[in-house]
C-alpha cells in the first residue's frame, strides 16, 4: 500500500478531480508535465464500486502517484469499502465529494448537497478511516440559502472532529437547483476571503483553496494564506502552466513541451494496442501549445487525425513537427 495512514501528504498544488477530463490518461500525461503535482481521479460513485467491477474504476499507472480517488456516496458502510478498495489499489489519499451540484448527483445523496447534513458526513468521514489511508475532504463555501460563514465554520469544526485534518474548498457556494453544473463553476461568485478566515480560524487543519485560478499572478498570492491550491480548468486549458506553476512553487526547471510529449509517446502506444481510442489520448494535449505560435495547427491536426481509422502515436509525432515549424 502506498500513503502514509498517519498523515496527509498533500502536497501545494493539485489539480482537481474532473468527470471526463482526470482520466487516467490525462493524469499521465500531466505526470510527465508535473512530476510533483498532486493528481486527483475523476469521481468514482462508491454504488459502482459496490456493485460493480472495481477494477474498471480504479486501475491507474503507478506513474501516476501521487495520486488520490475521489468518492462520490453518503453510505459509511459503502464509503468504508470503497476506502479499502482504495488502500489496496495503492492509492495515496481517498477524497469524499461534497462539492458537486448537478441535481444527477443530488438525487444520489451525495456532492454538495451533503453539506445540508453534516452529521451524515461526519459518518462517512469516520468510515473512510477504514482504509488506512488520509482521508480529505472537497467541498463548498455554501449550498443555498446556508451559505453563512457561521454555517461553513461549523461544518468544517464537525467533520475535524471526525478525524478529517485535510480541506479542499471551492471558494463558491452550490446553488442545487436553477443552475447547470457549468453555471456553478462560474455564477456563484468567488469568496477566497471567506476560505482564507478559514485557515486563521483552524490552523491545525490543512486548508487547500479551488476555484478561479487561471494566473500565476493569483496562485501565488493565495500561499499567504492557505495551505495549497488546486487548479481545476486551468490545467487542462493550459496544461504547460502546471509545469510552469510547479517550479514556481517549488524549484526546478519545467521540462520542455516536445520532452513531456516524448515520454507520454510510449503510454499512447501501450493503450492503444489495448483499444483505447486515439481521440481520448489526445484529449490532455490539446492545450499544451497555447499562447504559442502553431496552437492552433497543433490542436486541428490532433483533433482531424485521431479521428481516422487506425490512428495512432504518428498523429502526435506528425503533429509536433508541424507546431516546430513556427
Amino acid at each position: 500500500m502506498t500513503g502514509n495512514p498517519l498523515k496527509p501528504i498533500h502536497g501545494p498544488l493539485s489539480v482537481a478531480p474532473m468527470m471526463d477530463w482526470t482520466t487516467t490518461h490525462a493524469r499521465y500525461f500531466l505526470r510527465m508535465l508535473a512530476p510533483r503535482v498532486r493528481l486527483y481521479s475523476e469521481m468514482v460513485p462508491v454504488l459502482a464500486l459496490w456493485h460493480g467491477d472495481p477494477q474498471r474504476f480504479l486501475d491507474y499507472d503507478p506513474a501516476e502517484h501521487p495520486i488520490a480517488l475521489q468518492l462520490g456516496g453518503s453510505s459509511p458502510e459503502q464509503l468504508a469499502y470503497g476506502s479499502r478498495l482504495a488502500a489496496q489499489w495503492g492509492y495515496d489519499e481517498v477524497n469524499l465529494n461534497v462539492g458537486c451540484p448537478s441535481g444527477r448527483v443530488s438525487a444520489g445523496r451525495f456532492g454538495a448537497c451533503l453539506m445540508l447534513e453534516p452529521e451524515l458526513v461526519a459518518e462517512c468521514v469516520q468510515a473512510l478511516h477504514e482504509g488506512g489511508i488520509p482521508v480529505t475532504v472537497k467541498t463548498r463555501i455554501g449550498v443555498d440559502d446556508h451559505d453563512s460563514y457561521d454555517y461553513l465554520h461549523d461544518f468544517i469544526a464537525r467533520l475535524a472532529e471526525a478525524g478529517c485534518s485535510n480541506f479542499i474548498v471551492h471558494a463558491r457556494k452550490a446553488w442545487l437547483s436553477g443552475l447547470s453544473p457549468k453555471e456553478n463553476r462560474e455564477i456563484p461568485p468567488l469568496d477566497y476571503p471567506r476560505v482564507h478566515r478559514l485557515k486563521r480560524d483552524f490552523p491545525h487543519l490543512e486548508i487547500v483553496l479551488n476555484g478561479g485560478i487561471a494566473s500565476e499572478e493569483v496562485l501565488l498570492e493565495q500561499f499567504g494564506y492557505v495551505d495549497g491550491v488546486m487548479v481545476g480548468r486551468e490545467a487542462f486549458a493550459n496544461p504547460y502552466s502546471m509545469a510552469l506553476w510547479e517550479c514556481s512553487i517549488m524549484g526546478g526547471e519545467p521540462p520542455a513541451r516536445r520532452e513531456a510529449v516524448e515520454e507520454y509517446l510510449p503510454y499512447v502506444e501501450r493503450q492503444r494496442q489495448l483499444g483505447v481510442p486515439m481521440s481520448q489520448l489526445v484529449k490532455v494535449l490539446m492545450g499544451l501549445y497555447r499562447g504559442c505560435k502553431g496552437a492552433r495547427l497543433w490542436r486541428r491536426h490532433l483533433s482531424e487525425g485521431s479521428q481516422q481509422p487506425g490512428a495512432g502515436p504518428e498523429v502526435i509525432t506528425q503533429a509536433l513537427r508541424q507546431v516546430e515549424k513556427h
